[in-house]
């Protein structure tokens, strides 16, 4: 058995980011200790200085996205809130709604949906994947446009399988249409690179711990200029703005963000931000490639081993789901954590529609590997060392990962 005395390698970073960059946690402590106002609620300094910060981390996700305009960027708790404000301020109950997503969507998608549906508000086209790559056909997409569809939601990459959708061909469609297009990028954003009006999104919804390399407990939702329009708010509340009038204002960022601000939060996030756009995300993606392309030529090896999703760097993101014969997801990832001290995570990942299009749904799922800028090439080869003895097959000799660098 391979020694790993203390080892703790994280591989989870699908779930949340971990560790955060140092400026993160600095951020934090200097609002917590020499803050720790409300923003908008006084005129007094440290108040001020909040509502300063906020604003900032607004920017820096604009222009990380190349966004349009920083009031657009509505913070939100995660991107399950985000899209359930998207998804559900889209719908009006008195009219016939229709809108479509796809098998590889995450439950973050798939619920808001269902519990649409479920109060005779909505139906759905759910487009199907491609057993293989994971990937949804843009045209599919096209054929099941009706005179009804109130949205597209598109996951741009796949939490299960790291498959990574053409939003920019889907969102061609949609714009075509004049539908509203809906990108979960919580797989995706920090790890290639997005830009809102390249790729045709109409409403992007993200976390802000994961990628992004902020605290739990953040994340947004962008709007293109125009969308506030038709977009229903889903909560009221207090402001600080135009306190004088009892109904929500209709202005942004004030309309979608009823009560006090995670201020802590948002300054940590802005803090993670700040450092994803000084790597740079093309640079960030590299790393992420070149990860991706070890992981595989290593994985092809082992003969015990299945690996689903796109079977080259490209279409795809460092996410990757495992089984290995003899072996349950849940036991794979107990014995991965307590024998080799990499950290994993087993089940369904909160995709079953996922898991069921790529055959893994019966067997409770797969265990997923999943990178981080700050794992190492080091580290994914002993991952894939690991997995081999697992699995008690024998790694071959791969060099560089050439063979698996399709672009």
């Amino acid at each position: 058995m391979i020694d790993t005395p203390g080892r703790r390698i994280y591989m989870d970073a699908a779930a949340t980011s971990f560790p955060k960059p140092p400026g993160v946690m600095k951020a934090m402590s200097a609002y917590a200790n020499s803050l720790g106002a409300s923003a908008g609620r006084g005129a007094y300094a440290e108040a001020l200085e909040t509502g300063r910060l906020i604003s900032e981390c607004r920017a820096r996700i604009n222009r990380l996205i190349n966004g349009q305009n920083p009031n657009h960027v509505i913070f939100t708790l995660n991107c399950s809130d985000a899209l359930n404000i998207a998804i559900k301020g889209l719908i009006d109950p008195a009219q016939k709604n229709h809108a479509i997503c796809t098998e590889i969507d995450h439950n973050s998608i798939l619920r808001p949906l269902n519990a649409l549906h479920d109060r005779g508000w909505l139906e759905q086209t759910r487009i199907h994947i491609s057993p293989a790559t994971g990937l949804a056909d843009p045209d599919d997409i096209r054929r099941a446009i009706k005179p009804t569809t109130r949205f597209i939601a598109v996951t741009h990459a796949s939490n299960v399988t790291g498959t990574v959708q053409a939003i920019r061909q889907i969102g061609a469609i949609a714009r075509e249409h004049n539908i509203p297009f809906i990108v979960d990028a919580a797989q995706s954003i920090g790890h290639v690179p997005l830009d809102v009006q390249l790729d045709n999104i109409d409403l992007l919804a993200a976390p802000g711990h994961k990628a992004l390399l902020g605290p739990l407990g953040t994340g947004f939702l962008y709007l293109r200029p125009g969308l506030e329009k038709i977009l229903q708010p889903l909560k009221e509340g207090g402001t600080g703005s135009v306190s004088e009038s009892d109904t929500q204002p209709d202005f942004l960022p004030d309309k979608y963000e009823p009560g006090s601000h995670n201020a802590i939060g948002i300054i940590g996030l802005s803090e993670g931000v700040r450092w994803v756009a000084e790597q740079g995300v093309e640079k960030l993606a590299a790393h992420d490639a070149d990860l991706s392309a070890i992981f595989i030529d290593a994985l092809n090896g082992i003969d015990t081993l299945q690996w689903f999703g796109p079977r080259t760097v490209k279409n795809r993101v460092g996410v990757f789901s495992v089984r290995v014969e003899g072996f349950s997801p849940h036991d794979l990832s107990a014995i991965l954590e307590s024998h080799y001290g990499l950290l994993t995570r087993s089940g369904i990942h909160c995709a079953p529609l996922a898991h069921r299009a790529i055959g893994t749904l019966p067997a409770g799922g797969a265990t997923r590997f999943s990178f981080g800028p700050f794992v190492s090439q080091e580290d994914v080869k002993f991952a894939a060392e690991s997995l081999a003895e697992i699995a008690g097959s024998r790694l071959p000799a791969h060099e560089s990962g050439q063979s698996v660098r399709a672009h």
